[in-house]
């Protein structure tokens, strides 16, 4: 690491070590940092990481206190004009302690133990921002309890610089030490520690990657592929965070040829992964088969979904943008008049990556039409009311990280909503209002829209609908809501759905008489015996008008067939075990009547 860098931070105190007493570093203080020092290069907590900072000016002791805690000794070291090494301590010390090692070192004149024991009797006043005796009274000790030091002569010769006696305060936020004692005060300075830049984590990635098994095996070209993987997929994360992915490779048997598993088990949580079963599937590989016997009439719809889900399977979506593409695992944009399919094709889908159709986390976009929906979603900010709930949306991921989100009737929700799906098409991540990321990485999104369907005539061929759809769908984005930029996450997988034929209303039809025979024939044992001559008086009425798609097919068939059918078993007083014939339906005013007889 001949180009390493040290931290901004780091860089920042070695700056205005000589100038300032106090240091106020905010931000994130509870990471792991990567250090230069004497010693070599190495990773440790901040405290540690001051100590190696301060190690190379000649300092005898480092303390940290920690409410809870109390005090503990970082670093102790030997002065050649002393008789005596302050003594090395294990554990937490006491106040009196504290101030019994500090006493130990004080120079002449300069007792530390005193200004120890008074200032920390300050440390309650902090917090009171209005009392005037107290602003005077700690502006004052912080002064009184940075005496400089002289330092030793620099090799070589040169300036001679006095060092004081150093205080970190190692803050969350900025504000959390009051603005009263950070403002106008000369001796404090304010330091901002950020989450860790790629610089940051690079230097961390080729510290801790020659620890991990099978590193050796790889060749030069070979190391260097699997490190920019392991970087590129840790973006966002802590420092602390790759270095637990690194432990969790030792945990579960991993390598670093295998890296990415790790780093997917870290984020989402889940060891096990239900797509890596499904490339033997004889259901996967008939997948056109499989889904049109689900979603009749559709075969465009069908092929391009079937696509979708192989590219899922084999982790290919956004493989042409980037070799480590965090994308959700597929994108589809189904538009089309209702009743036609969609939301079939999203449960379908469902069903065969994740094993059921309660994987697919449904969310109707009608019920986020107000300006604040985006909140119900990702959850409301800090200190707003249901803060700590977190959002509907993040939540569900959350517990379920394999499975397929649907947005349905898209065009329904508020347009800030669209910012929220920017980001999960781009990074496939989102953070709650509580702050947590949730990863996308391995969810397939579905999004259905009905836009353009009042512009298409009933006479359209298929190939005229598709462009009138196209062309709604374009004018939507780039003219109605001013977000092209979406459109062009979404590509080519814009999906149109065809009207439902008469050819294909016949199918409908039959498969859903044929669903509801079978249920009556599961829960009450009883046979039905449908004639050729009802069943083709039930499909006449049932696909008399289509404009509703196979959804109104099902409206028909539940008023002229199953409505009907129940009055008829409980009159006739049907018994389990029974079979029975419908030979007779009765059409009146669109009262349906059917005339039931025991099967010979």
């Amino acid at each position: 690491m001949a180009d390493f860098q040290q931290p901004r931070w780091a860089q920042e105190i070695q700056k205005y070590l000589f100038v300032k007493s106090q240091f106020a570093l905010w931000g994130n203080i509870n990471d792991i940092y990567v250090i230069k020092s004497e010693g070599g290069t190495s990773f440790q907590p901040l405290a540690d990481s001051l100590v190696k900072i301060l190690l190379p000016h000649k300092y005898e002791l480092v303390m940290e206190f920690t409410p809870l805690t109390g005090f503990r000794t970082l670093h102790a070291a030997r002065q050649e004009n002393r008789e005596k090494a302050p003594p090395k301590t294990e554990g937490v010390l006491t106040l009196q302690a504290a101030a019994d090692l500090l006493e130990k070192i004080s120079r002449p004149g300069r007792p530390l133990s005193a200004t120890l024991l008074n200032f920390s009797s300050r440390l309650p006043d902090i917090c009171k921002r209005d009392v005037d005796e107290f602003y005077y009274r700690l502006y004052r000790l912080s002064l009184a309890s940075q005496p400089a030091l002289p330092s030793a002569a620099p090799e070589g010769g040169g300036q001679n610089f006095a060092r004081y006696h150093l205080l970190f305060w190692l803050l969350d936020k900025e504000n959390d030490l009051p603005a009263w004692y950070t403002l106008d005060n000369p001796m404090v300075r304010n330091i901002s520690i950020p989450k860790p830049d790629h610089q940051t984590r690079s230097q961390l990635v080729e510290l801790i990657s020659p620890s991990i098994a099978r590193y050796a095996d790889l060749g030069a070209g070979g190391q260097e592929a699997k490190k920019a993987q392991f970087l590129d997929q840790t973006g966002g994360l802590f420092c602390r965070e790759i270095n637990d992915i690194a432990k969790l490779t030792k945990i579960e048997g991993l390598d670093f040829l295998t890296i990415g598993s790790a780093i997917r088990q870290y984020k989402i949580g889940i060891s096990d992964n239900p797509r890596s079963k499904l490339t033997a599937s004889p259901a996967i590989r008939q997948a056109e088969e499989t889904i049109s016997k689900r979603v009749i009439g559709q075969p465009a719809a069908v092929r391009q979904a079937a696509d979708v889900l192989k590219r899922a399977i084999f982790n290919l979506s956004g493989a042409q943008f980037s070799a480590y593409s965090q994308r959700p695992k597929g994108v589809l944009f189904l538009a089309g008049p209702t009743g036609v399919g969609k939301t079939e094709l999203a449960k379908t889908l469902a069903e065969m990556i994740f094993g059921s159709a309660t994987n697919c986390l449904r969310f109707d976009m009608s019920e986020y039409a107000q300006e604040h929906a985006n909140q119900r979603l990702l959850g409301a900010p800090p200190g707003y009311v249901g803060y700590d709930g977190g959002g509907q949306l993040t939540n569900a991921v959350k517990q379920t990280p394999f499975s397929l989100i649907l947005f349905d009737e898209i065009e329904k929700g508020h347009q800030k909503i669209w910012d929220i799906f920017l980001q999960i098409l781009d990074d496939g991540r989102l953070t709650s209002g509580r702050g947590e990321t949730v990863y996308f990485s391995e969810s397939l999104l579905v999004f259905t829209s009905n836009l353009g369907v009042s512009e298409v005539p009933n006479e359209a061929t298929f190939q005229e609908m598709q462009d009138i759809f196209l062309e709604s769908i374009g004018h939507f984005f780039k003219s109605t809501i001013n977000r092209p930029e979406i459109l062009n996450r979404i590509g080519n997988n814009i999906v149109v759905f065809d009207f439902i034929r008469p050819d294909n209303a016949e199918k409908i039809f039959a498969r859903m008489l044929d669903q509801t025979t079978e249920k009556v024939r599961e829960e009450h044992s009883i046979a039905l015996d449908i004639s050729g001559e009802v069943r083709d008086a039930l499909q006449k009425i049932c696909c008399r008008d289509l404009a509703m798609g196979g959804r109104g097919i099902g409206n028909n068939l539940e008023q002229f067939f199953v409505n009907p059918l129940a009055r008829s078993l409980f009159d006739f007083g049907a018994e389990k075990g029974a079979s029975l014939a419908v030979r007779k339906i009765t059409l009146e005013d669109d009262v349906c009547g059917l005339e039931l007889a025991i099967k010979s």
